[in-house]
């Protein structure tokens, strides 16, 4: 079983999903970032690839891909950084990057390059669903690769429950049409919009990502799904604490109210 559904299947709820942009704050830390979190209990890692132009991030995360670019990251050697990764890390790895250098790598050897490693799944923020149906599932799945798709408060009912129909692993839930980045709460509305998701009653999973920061966003997000995804708070303390990945993760579970015990409990 792809290591994305096996986790859901065992730990249904409160799950920790944390990204990281590679090569940020240095060139050669992927693998140590990667470790580190499963270490420390987090139950999925995204590991995101620094574009020039991303364009549902926040600030945060566009400094650390332009940083990462500059450091001289790019897919290659991502791959390269991740080739050796499952020898002790066991938990779902999901890349999280834009379609343009994906498609300059060509998307079956991306595919091919994802298997050998251990990736999981994908995450495209700017492919189409019609276009992912059409042009990508059938490679996607040929090398079981979950490509996980984005909803936000705009999507459509039926868009979604197509989404869901189509898809496997677990649907990324934005919390807003907004960008990547803290926040202190979710308001009366997007809380309407979470409620709103938990009641259609959909086959696969649910994370809710952007904004997720402090004890109160993930407990709203986790009792209306079965966890959330944090990435700018933990890119921000990672620059912080100057690469610490052990110290970033050890301050964003007491953010959290997690200190001293596994992310998903």
């Amino acid at each position: 079983m792809n290591r994305i559904n096996q986790l859901f299947q065992d730990s249904p709820k409160n799950l920790l999903s944390v990204y990281f942009c590679a090569g940020f704050p240095m060139l050669n830390s992927t693998a140590d970032v990667i470790r580190t979190l499963e270490k420390n209990g987090v139950n999925m890692v995204e590991i995101g690839i620094p574009f020039s132009d991303p364009m549902a991030d926040g600030i945060v995360i566009q400094d650390a891909a332009t940083r990462a670019l500059r450091n001289g990251m790019s897919l290659r050697i991502l791959f390269e950084q991740l080739q050796d990764i499952r020898r002790d890390v066991r938990i779902p790895l999901i890349l999280m990057g834009y379609l343009n250098p994906i498609m300059h790598f060509g998307f079956e050897a991306f595919c091919r390059k994802c298997t050998e490693c251990g990736i999981d799944g994908v995450i495209i923020p700017d492919l189409p669903f019609r276009e992912y149906e059409e042009n990508y599932k059938a490679v996607a799945q040929k090398y079981d690769i979950r490509v996980i798709m984005l909803i936000t408060p705009e999507t459509s009912e039926k868009r979604i429950r197509e989404i869901d129909a189509h898809t496997d692993g677990f649907i990324y839930m934005v919390s807003s049409a907004a960008t990547t980045g803290a926040q202190k709460d979710f308001d009366a509305r997007k809380q309407v919009y979470f409620k709103k998701i938990q009641d259609m009653n959909l086959r696969n999973p649910r994370m809710v990502g952007f904004g997720i920061s402090n004890r109160q966003t993930f407990d709203t997000a986790c009792s209306h799904a079965s966890g959330a995804i944090i990435g700018s708070r933990f890119v921000t303390l990672l620059d912080e604490y100057k690469g610490n990945a052990h110290k970033a993760i050890s301050h964003l579970k007491e953010d959290l109210g997690k200190s001293g015990k596994a992310a998903g409990q």
